[in-house]
C-alpha cells in the first residue's frame, strides 16, 4: 500500500496532474485498494484538515498582498529603494532585492512579490543594459524571499502542522531571510562587474527622505502587522485581519490607487488563489492522514536512525530532500505531506523543532524559482519574454546562492532561534 501511495502520486505529477488532484486521487486510491478505511473519511478528513483557526490568516493576508499589489505600494517601495541602494554597481538587481524584501513583509506570497516587483524592475533592468535572463531571473529568486519573510504563508502552515507557535515561527524566519537576501545583493554585485551596464545617479538625501516619506505607510504595515502578534496583542489570524483593513485604507483612501469599481477584481483574485491553497491543505490532509494509517513515519524514522548515526549527515540528506521535493511539489503540499514524517527524525536528533521549521520553508521557496513547477520561472517568463528553457539555465547559479544560504541556516541554528529565545 505504501507502494501504491507514493508510486501512484509521483506518476499523477510527472504526468502533469495539478499537485491538488493528485494528492487526493492518490490517497483514495490506497484507500479503495487497501480498504483502510470507509471513504466517507475523504470529506471528512479534508475538511478537518482546514478546519483550524490559524488557518483563516491565509486568505486574509493573500488578501492583503492583492490590495498591496493594487495600490501602488509596490512602485512607492522600487523608488525608496533606488534611492538607497541604486548607485551602487548592480545598482537596479540589488533594488529588486531589496525591494522585493519590503514587500515580503507585507504580502506573505512569494508570486505576489515576483509579478509586483517585477512588473516594474524586469524592464526597467533591460532597459540599463541587463540581460533579459539575468534580469528575469533575479526577480524570480527574490521573490521567493515572500515565502521565507514574515508573514508567510508557508511558515503559518508548517506552525499549524508542527503545533509550534506561528510567531516563533515569524521570529525564527527574520535573519535567515535576510541572509538569503544579502547573498543575492552580493551576487548581483559581482555580476554587474564582470557585465558593464548603466549606473542609477547617486540620490541625494532629500530625493531619499522623499521616497521614505511616499513609502512611509508601506514600510510601516508589517511593523504594525508583526509588532501586534510579537507584543502579544492579536494572534496572528487577528494580525491578517488588520492588514487587510490597514492595505484597504492606505490603497483605497490614502493613495487612491484603487478605485472602487476593482475591489470585486481584487477580491475575486485572492479569492481564486486561497481557493487553490486550500483545496491543496484539503487533500494533503487526507494524504497525511493514509501516511499516518501505514505508520509510514515509523518505519522511515526506524529506517533512519539505523543507517544514519551523525547529525551532520541528517541535515545533507534533508536537504537534498527538501531541495529536490521543492522542485515538483508546490511548498503547502510539501510542508503538510513531510512534516509527519521528517519531524520526529529531526527532534531524535537533537534539532528544535522552530530550527527544523525554518530549514523545511527555506528549502522550499527555492522551489519556486526551480524547474519544472517554479511558479516565479513562469510570472518572469510572461513579464520578460523569455523563454522557461532560458531561464532554467539562468537561474542555475540564484540556486547555488540560495542553497548556499540554507546550508548556513541548517548548520548555524542560533540564526533562527537566537530571536524566539528573547521572547520567551
Amino acid at each position: 500500500m505504501i507502494a501504491l501511495l507514493f508510486g501512484l502520486l509521483v506518476v499523477l505529477l510527472v504526468l502533469g496532474v495539478p499537485v491538488a488532484f493528485a494528492l487526493g486521487l492518490a490517497a483514495m486510491a490506497t484507500i479503495w485498494q487497501g480498504d483502510l478505511m470507509p471513504l466517507l473519511i475523504v470529506p471528512q478528513e479534508s475538511i478537518r484538515a482546514i478546519n483550524s483557526f490559524p488557518l483563516l490568516a491565509i486568505p486574509f493576508f493573500i488578501l492583503a498582498g492583492f490590495l498591496m499589489q493594487s495600490g501602488g505600494i509596490s512602485r512607492r517601495l522600487v523608488e525608496f529603494s533606488n534611492t538607497l541602494v541604486g548607485a551602487m554597481q548592480g545598482g537596479l538587481a540589488i533594488v529588486a532585492i531589496v525591494t522585493s524584501l519590503f514587500f515580503a513583509a507585507i504580502s506573505g506570497s512569494g508570486t505576489a512579490t515576483a509579478a509586483a516587483v517585477g512588473s516594474i524592475l524586469i524592464p526597467a533592468m533591460i532597459a540599463k543594459g541587463y540581460s533579459r535572463d539575468y534580469a528575469a531571473a533575479n526577480q524570480a529568486a527574490s521573490g521567493a524571499l515572500g515565502v521565507v519573510i514574515p508573514p508567510s504563508i508557508p511558515l503559518i502552515l508548517f506552525g499549524v502542522a508542527a503545533n509550534v507557535s506561528i510567531g516563533d515561527m515569524f521570529l525564527a524566519a527574520i535573519f535567515p531571510g535576510i541572509l538569503v537576501a544579502v547573498c543575492l545583493c552580493i551576487y548581483a554585485y559581482v555580476y554587474a562587474g564582470r557585465h558593464p551596464h548603466v549606473s542609477e545617479e547617486r540620490s541625494s538625501l532629500g530625493d531619499i527622505l522623499r521616497a521614505g516619506r511616499k513609502a512611509l505607510l508601506a514600510i510601516l504595515m508589517p511593523i504594525v502587522v508583526l509588532g501586534g502578534i510579537y507584543g502579544g496583542i492579536v494572534t496572528p489570524t487577528e494580525a491578517a485581519v488588520i492588514a487587510v483593513v490597514y492595505s484597504l485604507v492606505v490603497g483605497v483612501v490614502v493613495y487612491r490607487e484603487i478605485p472602487i469599481r476593482q475591489l470585486p477584481v481584487v477580491f475575486r483574485q485572492s479569492a481564486v488563489t486561497s481557493a487553490v491553497i486550500l483545496v491543496i491543505i484539503a487533500t494533503a490532509g487526507l494524504y497525511g492522514r493514509i501516511i499516518l494509517s501505514l505508520q509510514v513515519p515509523a518505519i522511515i524514522s526506524d529506517w533512519v536512525i539505523a543507517s544514519v548515526s551523525s547529525k551532520i549527515v541528517f541535515l545533507i540528506a534533508l536537504n537534498l530532500l527538501l531541495l529536490l521535493t521543492g522542485m515538483f511539489i508546490e511548498a503547502a503540499a510539501a510542508i503538510l505531506i513531510l512534516t509527519p514524517i521528517l519531524l520526529p527524525i529531526a527532534i531524535s536528533f537533537g534539532i528544535d523543532p522552530v530550527h527544523f521549521g525554518v530549514i523545511v520553508v527555506v528549502n522550499l521557496a527555492m522551489g519556486m524559482f526551480t524547474p519544472p513547477v517554479g511558479l516565479n520561472l513562469f510570472i518572469v517568463s510572461q513579464i520578460s519574454g523569455a523563454g522557461i528553457a532560458q531561464l532554467s539555465r539562468a537561474i542555475l547559479p540564484f540556486v547555488v546562492i540560495v542553497f548556499s544560504a540554507v546550508l548556513i541556516v541548517s548548520f548555524w541554528p542560533d540564526l533562527s532561534l537566537w530571536l524566539p529565545s528573547l521572547s520567551k
